[in-house]
């Protein structure tokens, strides 16, 4: 018997997606998002078994037409469970999730709206909701003997923080999941209507390199006379000389008009080239300084008209009545997994989607690993939210190669009893 995925109106069924296919690409695809930190194993495992309860005759019924709803999702996490313990059960989230978001751990919280995990885990849930798992899927999947955490993953010294650890490093494996998932099922069904796969209509975009040499010039031309310009200058060359440093939390404290937004934009892609990061991500907390910064980089960097390249993330893009439909639908793929060499967003993005529980809010997780990420602005961080901030940065910094840049002119009081690790480095 032949196990689909996805299906089409082509009823001898020789187009459809095969189930195996899709699973080992969305296991690959996975991989690859979870390089950045060690985590492939764990990615290739929930890709795997993200889709398993398809491998049932009730769901293959609905490919062909049978309007019953099927869970689909439970299986992989059960299954999960079953073979790899805690680890399982940290990847189950995803799992069981990558379609109505991540659940809660126990039932009982007040407004929850859909079943704890630990409620599809149970037998009631599987005699009541699932239909019977077909043993194929052994035989089309070679799922990995056992699990680790990330190679090098360090633990917090403080004990009470591990649970949020392994709650960030649940998030990031769903992350390259949900992302992995959507990709190979748009490609597939971009290959039926002729169209090219998302990484080919993808513009080619420069390297940071590329990135470094036009900022390069552009700070050559500005000018140097003057009280003012000098001490630009004095500061611009002091961020510079600390790029080399080694990757962790800086902040880099600039007065009023030293220019600081071009000095930390310097520091960024220098220490990004220095420790083999990928992207820069500057984040904002008003939308008006966004839209400034956004125009600023461009010009300097030579990239007027790409978008996807000093990418611009805040919800009142899509209120702009001058932006043309294909550009705002083309911006809203870039959006979704922040795929771009420079990202400009608002401090209410950033930290909402590392807490956030929905797949289309946590598809682009994986994409801050491995970045600096400059905090402009820092002492407008909100104070009641201040713990879990500095603990999302520490957390960053200790398993997902980010350098978080505290960056303003004013920096807040951030205690070692609020979360930081202690190292923090300052660049000017």
């Amino acid at each position: 018997m032949e196990f689909y995925a996805h299906s089409t109106e082509q009823k001898d069924r020789s187009d459809w997606q095969r189930l195996g296919d899709h699973l080992l690409g969305v296991g690959d695809r996975a991989a690859q998002h979870a390089q950045c930190f060690g985590g492939q194993s764990l990615a290739r495992a929930s890709g795997q078994l993200h889709d398993l309860g398809k491998y049932t005759d009730k769901f293959q019924a609905r490919l062909a037409g049978d309007p019953a709803r099927v869970d689909h999702a439970t299986w992989g996490a059960r299954i999960a469970c079953e073979r790899y313990g805690s680890l399982g059960t940290l990847l189950a989230y995803g799992i069981a999730g990558h379609h109505a978001g991540l659940a809660d751990g126990r039932p009982g919280h007040e407004g929850q709206s859909r079943p704890s995990l630990r409620e599809r885990l149970s037998e009631d849930y599987r005699a009541r909701e699932l239909p019977p798992l077909l043993s194929a899927w052994e035989w089309e999947l070679a799922l990995p003997a056992k699990l680790t955490l990330p190679e090098g993953f360090a633990c917090h010294p403080h004990p009470e923080r591990r649970p949020f650890q392994l709650s960030l490093l649940a998030r990031m494996v769903f992350s390259c999941l949900v992302d992995a998932d959507f990709t190979d099922t748009d490609d597939f069904y971009r290959h039926l209507e002729g169209r090219p796969s998302r990484a080919q209509e993808t513009s080619i975009q420069p390297t940071l390199m590329q990135l470094r040499d036009r900022l390069d010039l552009h700070l050559a031309g500005l000018p140097r006379d003057g009280s003012v310009n000098s001490l630009r200058a004095r500061i611009l060359r002091e961020v510079r000389a600390k790029a080399a440093m080694r990757p962790g939390l800086f902040s880099l404290t600039v007065p009023t008009g030293g220019g600081k937004t071009l000095a930390s934009l310097a520091f960024a892609l220098d220490h990004a080239l220095a420790q083999g990061l990928r992207r820069v991500i500057y984040v904002i907390p008003f939308t008006s300084i966004v839209e400034q910064t956004v125009q600023v980089f461009r010009h300097a960097l030579g990239v007027q008209d790409r978008d996807d390249v000093v990418l611009e993330h805040h919800s009142a893009f899509f209120d702009d009545p001058n932006k043309a439909l294909q550009a705002i639908e083309k911006r809203k793929l870039a959006m979704e997994n922040w795929d771009a060499p420079i990202l400009v967003t608002t401090a209410v993005q950033f930290f909402e989607s590392l807490f956030a529980d929905r797949p289309s809010r946590c598809r682009k997780l994986h994409n801050i690993a491995g970045s600096v990420v400059v905090l402009d602005e820092t002492q407008t961080l909100p104070h009641a939210l201040l713990r879990p901030c500095v603990a999302a940065l520490d957390e960053l910094a200790r398993n997902y190669r980010v350098s978080p840049v505290l960056c303003t002119a004013t920096q807040p009081t951030l205690r070692l009893d609020q979360g930081f690790s202690g190292d923090r480095k300052s660049v000017v």
